[in-house]
C-alpha cells in the first residue's frame, strides 16, 4: 500500500509541475509580447522572464507564433472567469436598477484591469498579421460574456419590457464600455472607481429608458 503511495506522488507531481511550468511561460510571454510587441518580442526573453531555459518553451509550445496565440487565448480565459464571475451576480430576487449599476460598475472595473488594457492594446497592435486573433478573443470571452449576460437578462424579463435579452445584453454592454476607451486613453489613464461607477448609473439609465416596463 505505502509502496504504491509513494510511487504515484513524483508522477503527479512531475504532472502539476509541468502545468505550472507552462503556465508561468504563457504569464511571461503575455507580458513581454504586450511590452514589446510580437515582432520585438524574442525566445530568450520570454524563457528568462518565466524563468526557465529557452529549450523548455519550445518544448511546451514550438514556435513563437503558437505560443502568441496560446498566451492571447489564456489571457482572454482569464479574463473570461472574471467578467463571468460578475454577471452571475444579476439574479432575479433583488431590485433591478441597483443590481444592474452595480454589475455594470464590476464588469468595468474587469474592463479597465490592466491585463485587460494589455490585451486589448495587444489585439490591435497584431491584428493586421494575426486576423483570427479576434475570433479567439471573442470565441473565449467577449462572446461568451455577452451570451452569458443575455441568459441572465431573459430571466428578468418580468422587469424588461420588448426585450430580446441577446440585444439587451449587447447594448448594455455596448453603454458600459462604449466610453472608456477615450476615458481611460487606451489603458494609459488610471480611472477611478467614482468615476466607473458614474458611467454604469449612465448606461444604466440609458438602458432601462429603453427596456424598463412603462408605468401604468
Amino acid at each position: 500500500m505505502s509502496g504504491a503511495d509513494t510511487s504515484a506522488t513524483p508522477g503527479r507531481s512531475a504532472s502539476r509541475g509541468r502545468i505550472d511550468k507552462r503556465q508561468a511561460i504563457l504569464d511571461a510571454a503575455m507580458r513581454v509580447f504586450a511590452r514589446e510587441g510580437y515582432a520585438q518580442a524574442g525566445m530568450d526573453a520570454i524563457a528568462a522572464e518565466a524563468g526557465v531555459a529557452k529549450p523548455t518553451v519550445y518544448n511546451h509550445f514550438g514556435d513563437k507564433e503558437n505560443l502568441f496565440r496560446q498566451a492571447i487565448a489564456a489571457d482572454s480565459g482569464r479574463a473570461l472567469a472574471r467578467n463571468m464571475a460578475v454577471v452571475e451576480q444579476l439574479r432575479g430576487d433583488g431590485e433591478l436598477h441597483p443590481m444592474l449599476e452595480e454589475v455594470g460598475f464590476h464588469l468595468l472595473q474587469c474592463y479597465c484591469d490592466d491585463r485587460s488594457w494589455a490585451l486589448r492594446r495587444l489585439l490591435y497592435a497584431e491584428l493586421g498579421k494575426f486576423p483570427d486573433l479576434i475570433d479567439i478573443v471573442r470565441g473565449r470571452a467577449a462572446d461568451r460574456v455577452t451570451e452569458a449576460l443575455a441568459d441572465r437578462l431573459a430571466r428578468l424579463v418580468l422587469g424588461l419590457r420588448n426585450c430580446d435579452p441577446a440585444e439587451a445584453a449587447e447594448q448594455f454592454a455596448a453603454l458600459l464600455t462604449g466610453p472608456m476607451e477615450a476615458r481611460a486613453r487606451l489603458g494609459t489613464r488610471q480611472v477611478p472607481d467614482d468615476e466607473l461607477r458614474a458611467v454604469a448609473a449612465s448606461a444604466v439609465r440609458t438602458f432601462l429608458q429603453a427596456f424598463a416596463p412603462q408605468a401604468g
